[in-house]
């Protein structure tokens, strides 16, 4: 177990910002006694992959869009297309189906009824853990809702966040959807101001202070983030900041961040934009009064990744506080493909009369959003086509990763991290754990490609959700939604998925 001490009230933020700042200055003198890098990964709830500046949102993500220019974007990385398999995914470097949550799959076998992970896998947290590491989470686990499968069961020192889910982002919110905030093994009463994406990134830093102060071991941190996961909630003073920018609508904004994309070169420049989603209808379409409701959803959106972008940048500085930035290894991506649940139009299932964005409203930005979110790809979170798998990728370790401000377009999965982190830090893979045998990792180390290895090993990627399958090889991919034919693309000439082959 940790050798940490037990944590201070997290509730007290003046007392936190004190200790941050005495800790820094004692931290000054010293430096960390073990080489291996600390390493960060950030997970965004249901953001799509045109989201971020970086990737062609017409709305710059500066934190993010830092990290970028100074590491890595991948173009081609993939996780599963809804939030508890790819967690489960993640975090132990197996299919889902491997892991124990097939529940979400109706036709999995044996059926389960709290998506939790089984005994034959190992997590991240535990494999770093016994190779030395301080293992730190924050936010949304959702992958063993109930007590005795939460993070601190699986392999982490420290926890703070919703271990059943998100939903959420305000306290009334949470206390409306019967939601709970776990520190440890504790329930704990949220402060009344409670807004998750701050409170998430606080005891992150909080957890990462007190590692660096109290032990010398490199420590790996996971913080789930809800953001930006519909309900649409943020802070007023954050929605008013984008006021007006999508009055244009969705078609123009769609135009203008696949444009930016070729620009970036984060597309190919011969790749064709998807068409509008067959349900998405022409913004002009729209009467005066439905145009204004659609555009201040996607502005209350924008605010949640602004949210999201901003946190990015607090725990970055205090990383340079600690002299842990160089370092560390920040690891950023998306859970799936940005959500069109609730259909055209979205869903707005609130109280009566609580206006979109406040706590007690409950409103999704709809499917035309999401379409624009996931540009230049067609289809969202729940389908196999590329719009609910393929995630903004952005890996930044200035002691490892030489390149700055480079694109890698060799392709990746999610079950890719555990090998990635293995392979840096020098941890081993048990083939038995707690009595256990542990089933083989599934995937490959991306740690060759921050050093610019070209030629990605030879390997299939297998994607099944619900009914929708996909599965790639080299160029080819083969997609099948809710049972209609499969259909056949050549990612080569058509990486945007708009021509089906499969009866050539």
């Amino acid at each position: 177990m940790t050798a940490l001490q037990p944590a201070r009230n997290p509730q007290n933020s003046f007392m936190r910002h004190l200790i941050h700042l005495l800790c820094t200055l004692c931290l000054i003198p010293f430096a960390a006694a073990d080489p291996r890098p600390n390493i960060v990964v950030i997970l965004a709830d249901d953001l799509g992959f045109s989201d971020l500046g970086c990737y062609g949102s017409t709305v710059p993500t500066p934190h993010l869009d830092a990290l970028a220019a100074n590491g890595l974007r991948f173009t081609d990385v993939h996780n599963i297309p809804r939030c508890v398999p790819s967690r489960a995914a993640l975090l132990t470097g197996l299919h889902p189906h491997q892991a124990g949550v097939g529940l979400i799959d109706r036709h999995a076998r044996p059926r389960r009824s709290n998506n939790t992970l089984n005994e034959n896998c190992v997590t991240i947290a535990e494999v770093l853990r016994a190779a030395g590491y301080t293992t730190l989470m924050t936010g949304k686990w959702h992958v063993g809702d109930d007590e005795g499968h939460h993070p601190p069961d699986r392999g982490f020192d420290r926890y703070w966040g919703s271990p059943r889910g998100g939903g959420f982002y305000f306290k009334d919110a949470m206390l409306r959807l019967d939601r709970e905030i776990y520190f440890n093994r504790e329930k704990i009463d949220p402060p009344d101001d409670l807004y998750v994406t701050d409170d998430f990134t606080d005891h992150a830093i909080d957890f990462v202070t007190e590692a660096v102060t109290e032990t010398k071991k490199p420590f790996f941190l996971f913080i789930a983030h809800i953001a930006p996961h519909w309900p649409l909630q943020a802070k007023p003073e954050e929605i008013a900041r984008f006021e007006g920018h999508f009055d244009h609508g969705w078609d123009v904004e769609r135009q203008r961040r696949f444009a930016n994309q070729k620009e970036l070169g984060i597309i190919p420049a011969h790749s064709a934009l998807s068409e509008r989603d067959p349900q998405a209808k022409p913004w002009e379409e729209k009467t005066e009064k439905q145009r204004a409701d659609l555009a201040h959803r996607m502005e209350i959106y924008t605010a949640q990744v602004d949210a999201l972008d901003r946190n990015v940048g607090k725990l970055v500085a205090r990383l340079k506080e600690l002299g842990r930035f160089k370092n560390t290894l920040i690891v950023f991506l998306s859970d799936n493909g940005c959500s069109a649940e609730g259909g055209p139009g979205g869903f707005n299932r609130g109280e009566e009369g609580a206006p979109l964005g406040t706590a007690l409203s409950y409103a999704s930005a709809g499917l035309e959003w999401a379409n624009v979110s996931n540009t230049p790809f067609r289809k969202f979170k729940i389908s196999t086509f590329q719009g609910g798998t393929a995630t903004p990728f952005i890996a930044h370790w200035p002691d490892g990763i030489e390149a700055r401000g480079e694109i890698r377009r060799q392709p990746g999965h999610i079950i890719d991290l555990m090998p990635t982190f293995i392979e840096i830090s020098g941890a081993t893979y048990p083939e038995n754990f707690a009595g256990n045998t542990i089933t083989p990792m599934q995937g490959q180390s991306l740690a060759p490609f921050f050093r610019g290895d070209a030629k990605p090993p030879a390997r299939d990627f297998f994607w099944k959700h619900l009914d929708n399958k996909a599965v790639r090889r080299g160029h080819w991919r083969a997609v099948r939604s809710d049972n209609p034919p499969w259909q056949l693309f050549d990612l080569s000439v058509d990486p945007t998925e708009t021509t089906d082959l499969a009866t050539e």
